[in-house]
This record gives structure tokens, sequence and C-alpha cells, in this order.
């Protein structure tokens, strides 16, 4: 990656040079900043590795304009859903969180008989009793057709507001995830044609590890056992020691974790990384250098999430592409990241915040700025949602986050969900895909709160 000497916003006329792993060398004149890196992609390195879907950057020498904020409030408020043959009221008439060995599960009935459920990412284990007091009441009774509207409103009910954050979110997430199935049982669609239209029936994925507790050497063994087991064509490592004020996890490892992963896993191999909040700027900064020495990616999350100032520092300075947004549960902060351009990949987790419809809403906008959505992925059961996140969205990252799964939940489905060439099929059939919800919730006990 061709860069010069920069300063904070600087703008430099170079060439931007795509010789990232697996893709031929190619060269666009641009007007470079690292705000135009990824007008039309999320990255460069994907190119040769992903089906056609994802643009590829522009050849003009002047990026387009930076849409007004009319523009972003207008996209980010447009409806999402798109029901099919629903002229009658779909009434709610229950909600419940049930549970069954590790999973919790909610499940949604209307007067009619329909049902719906969801699978929970773990979070329910603590957050029942807001589900089942401040969430649950408020959709009983309520038309399943006007979804949309019900996010805002649950959020008004009993000053639900004051909770703003993953302890709200996560609880209407599971409740949206439900009435989504339930309306796609209804309709015949699944969930990506409810929010859209499918676009793409596979989406490649990076693998990513949780761990800190690894030296180097251990980290890219562990690397390489992920990799074997999936298939995998990008990985994401953790850097850093976690919101740890610039301390390392273990002295040097960083340090040493950064080019022995190049080294390690070749230079085929995409190379995404995650700092969860660990630097302040110039740290951050020297950090990211050694990133784009071993030509990665993605550089996640590399100061507080929370301030937006210090990351905007650190992403005008580097060429790396900065990802952000997984702790964020505000749409309006959401617009003023994007529209202030603090990163260059959208990071909403459609767990912690609050569903599908409203990832969506973050990823027009988004897509409006030419940013790319890589929504992020909590765990377990999770990777599924993604997948029909990024079956109808337009401008997704190369790679989507997975942590495993499809070896526990993959045979929940008719056709199993497989991985092939380092690509996950889309669940297909109505709704979220299961194919005998009933059987799977057989024992399932209520949890109360």
């Amino acid at each position: 990656m061709a860069r010069t000497g920069p300063g904070i916003g600087s703008v430099r006329q170079t060439k931007l040079v795509l010789d990232l792993p697996g893709t031929a060398v190619q060269q666009w004149p641009v007007k470079f900043t690292r705000r135009r890196f990824l007008t039309g992609t999320a990255t460069a390195g994907a190119l040769s590795l992903v089906r056609p879907g994802l643009a590829a950057p522009s050849s003009s020498s002047t990026p387009p304009a930076a849409p007004s904020d009319s523009a972003l409030e207008e996209a980010g408020a447009k409806p999402v859903l798109k029901l099919r043959d629903l002229k009658e009221p779909v009434i709610i008439e229950s909600i419940e969180l049930l549970h069954k060995g590790r999973e919790h599960f909610v499940r949604v009935r209307s007067k009619s008989g329909a049902e719906g459920i969801s699978v929970d990412d773990g979070r329910l284990k603590v957050l029942h009793p807001i589900l089942n007091e401040l969430v649950i009441p408020y959709f009983i009774g309520k038309d399943a057709r006007d979804l949309e509207e019900h996010l805002f409103q649950v959020y008004r009910y009993q000053s639900n507001y004051k909770l703003l954050g993953l302890a709200l979110w996560c609880p209407v997430a599971l409740v949206e995830f439900a009435i989504l199935d339930l309306l796609g049982q209804l309709t015949g669609q699944s969930l990506g044609e409810l929010l859209g239209g499918v676009i793409r029936t596979s989406v490649p994925f990076y693998v990513a590890s949780g761990r800190r507790d690894t030296t180097p050497e251990q980290e890219v063994d562990y690397l390489k056992s992920l990799i074997d087991q999936t298939g995998a064509k990008a990985v994401k490592y953790r850097l850093g020691g976690r919101m740890s004020r610039n301390q390392d996890a273990m002295p040097g490892r960083t340090e040493k974790l950064i080019p022995l992963s190049r080294k390690a896993l070749g230079d085929k191999m995409a190379i995404l990384a995650d700092a969860n909040s660990s630097y302040d700027p110039p740290q951050a900064i020297q950090v990211g250098r050694m990133l784009e020495d071993i030509k990665s990616i993605h550089y996640e999350e590399p100061c507080p999430f929370d301030n937006f100032d210090a990351t905007k520092k650190v992403a005008d300075v580097l060429t790396i592409p900065i990802a952000l947004g997984e702790q964020e549960a505000s749409h309006w902060r959401f617009q003023w990241m994007i529209r202030n351009h603090v990163a260059d990949i959208v990071q909403p987790d459609l767990f912690y915040y609050g569903g599908l419809i409203r990832s969506k809403r973050v990823a027009r906008m988004a897509e409006l700025s030419g940013l790319a959505t890589t929504v992020h992925l909590s765990g377990g059961f999770g990777f599924v949602y993604s997948l029909h996140f990024a079956s109808c969205t337009e401008k997704i990252g190369p790679w989507q986050e997975y942590k495993k799964g499809v070896e526990t939940y993959g045979k929940w489905f008719d056709p199993p969900l497989r991985i092939n060439e380092g690509a996950l099929s889309i669940p297909k059939g109505p709704g979220l895909g299961l194919a005998d919800p009933k059987e799977l919730l057989k024992g399932a006990t209520p949890v109360q709160s």
C-alpha cells in the first residue's frame, strides 16, 4: 500500500496500489485520503477472493461528494420491511422466553396460531428480567406488520430509553428476530426477502480468534487450527490488552504477533486485527503502521470505542481501514460517525444494536457514504442472523465474522448450512429457515423474571 508522509486529515495525490494477499497488483490514480480508501469496496484484498457483487474501487480521480445530512437522515429513515400479501392484522397474542440445554429461545405466537422463534446469543441468562418485564409487555396485542414502528415505541415504553445500550437492545433484538420469523412463515419469505431482497446465497467469512491468553507462537498455531477446521481464507486476531490504556496482554505480544502472523500464514491469507479499545491515538497509530507493513486489511476499535475523536485521529493518519461500531446503541451516533467518517468499516452488532431492521438502516447510511458494513458477531447462533443480513445488504465487507458454530447449528436447517471454499451458505426457506422449530423446542421450559 503506497502512502506518503501523513498529517492528520492530510490529502495527497498518489496511486492506490492494491497488492494485498491473493490479489493481482492493480493501480488506480486517486486523490487519496484514507476516507476514500473504501469508496466502492470494503477492502482491496478481496477482489479476487469473493464473488461478484462487491463493488470495485472507482477509477474516477475525484471521489464522490459526501452525502448531505438530509440525505443521510432520509436513508436512515426509509422503511425496511417488504411484506408480501399480508392484508389482515397479525396480532401478537403471546411472547415467551424458553430454555433448553445451553440455549435460550424467544417464541412469538399470533392470535391465529402462527409462530416465530429466535435464538439467543447468551445474554438473556442475565437480561431476562428486562425482556420479561419491560419489552414483552409492550408487544402484546400489537400488529406484527407494524414492527418498524414498534421498535421505536418500545424504546419509549416505560421509559426504556433510560436503559439505552446492550441491556435494552439485546432483548428487543430477540423479539424482533422472532417476529420476523413469524412474518416470514406467514408470507413464505426468508428474512433476507423481508428485509429488501436476497442478492447473494453464500457469504465468505473470516474466522475470529477470541484469545489473548496465548503467546504469539501459540496464537499462530491456534489460528492455523481454526483455518484447518473451517477452510477460512481470512482470519482475525486480537491485539493489545482490551480496554487496557496501552498495556499489552503480555509484554511484547503484539509487536511479535503481527509480523509472525504474516510469515506463518502466508501471503494469500487476509489478516484482520481487533484491538478492543486498547490504545490512545499515538500507540494506535504505531500498531497500525505494523499492520500496514504486513498488508492487514482491517484494524478494529483501536481506541476506546466511545471516544470518536481519538478513533478519527487514528483513522485520518492510517491507510489501513478502521472498523468501529460493535458497542454502539444510538442511531444518531452512528449517523454522526458515518457523516464525519470516523471509521471506514461500520460494525453494528445485530444483538447489541437491537436487531436486523435498525442495522439495515445503519448500512444504508454507510453505503450512501461509500462505506461497507461488516456486522459484529457476538458468537453462538448469531452467525445465522449475520448470514441473513449479508444476504440482503448490498455493500458488505468481503468477509463476514464467524466464530464457528455450523457444526452445532447447521443441522437445524434444511438443507443443512455448509462451508464451501471459505464461504457459508445462507439458510433457505421462510423466515429464519429452521427445518423443524417445534421439534427444536420440544422439552423447552419457560423462564420467568
